[in-house]
């Protein structure tokens, strides 16, 4: 694969979740920045909102507008970004526990996991939201949630626990998305971490490895198949866009990074891109 070059070069706290628009644009967060952006490769400007929280995770609606998971919950945001009407608020602790990562599913609704800040205990959760606003407990017992992403077939739902090195597959009713049993071991990272993924057209499923530098394609049976290597040691998630979906972007973070290795890697936070011969899947939309 052609290597990871910078497409938009910023200094991005905690860059995450990069969703491509059918409008042509590239959405994207910086969690600890409290920024939802939008990129426009065409001419390579971004453009940020400012919210009063953190905003881990979110989703383009079917009618306008954004489901995003944000500290204190789940809510809808406007076109622009400004915050509308919280429409789920799971979490006891928001102090300590907010949401991270989450996508829309191919059946309208929102997967969103959340993370236990002190790391000191498995406090978080995955959800997944209705597109009547029902809000689903998938499972307990999570300490960083990420890599959300879904199989071509709709038989799959990916989601990996970071410090546990692991992400695991739920099997799905490819008719209504429901859990229909238990979570499998899709692949153990022996001492990477799993950070955001996307799959792609054949079924690959594509994760950053926090810490390594590095994504990586996965096979459907959970094998690695090829890597690639980026300026940055932390990237946090890939995501396909472009006219033809084969234009992989991957974002990636500074945060708690030493000043020797920002030296070595002074891109960190910076949004990267490259070509690939597969495209991905078309981003689906939050229904409600």
């Amino acid at each position: 694969m052609a290597g990871l070059e910078p497409v938009l070069r910023i200094e991005a706290t905690l860059g995450e979740c990069p969703r491509w628009s059918a409008s042509g644009v590239l959405y994207w967060v910086d969690i600890l920045g409290r920024t939802l952006n939008r990129f426009d490769p065409e001419t390579g400007d971004n453009t940020a909102v400012t919210l009063d929280e953190e905003i881990g995770c979110f989703a383009e609606r079917a009618g306008g507008g954004f489901a995003a998971g944000l500290r204190s919950g789940i809510w809808l945001l406007t076109a622009d970004g400004a915050k509308d009407r919280m429409v789920a608020a799971p979490e006891a602790e928001p102090e300590k526990c907010r949401f991270n990562d989450g996508r829309a599913d191919p059946w309208g609704g929102f997967w969103a996991g959340t993370m236990w800040e002190a790391r000191d205990r498995p406090g978080g959760a995955l959800y997944r939201l209705t597109p009547d606003h029902l809000l689903v407990r998938i499972e307990e017992g999570v300490t960083i949630s990420n890599g959300a992403a879904f199989s071509p077939d709709r038989r799959w739902g990916y989601h990996s626990d970071t410090p546990e090195k692991t992400v695991w597959r739920y099997p799905l009713d490819p008719e209504t998305g429901a859990v229909t049993g238990s979570r499998q071991v899709f692949r153990h990272f022996g001492d990477e971490l799993p950070d955001g993924a996307a799959v792609d057209a054949e079924g690959c499923y594509w994760s950053a490895l926090f810490g390594s530098g590095r994504i990586v394609r996965i096979s459907p049976d959970g094998e690695e198949i090829a890597s690639c290597e980026l300026p940055a040691l932390c990237p946090t998630m890939p995501a396909f866009g472009g006219p033809d979906l084969r234009t992989l972007y991957v974002t990636t973070a500074r945060e708690n990074r030493s000043e020797a290795e920002l030296r070595e890697y002074p891109l960190s936070g910076s949004l990267f891109a490259m070509q690939v011969d597969v495209p991905g899947l078309p981003e689906p939309v939050f229904g409600g």
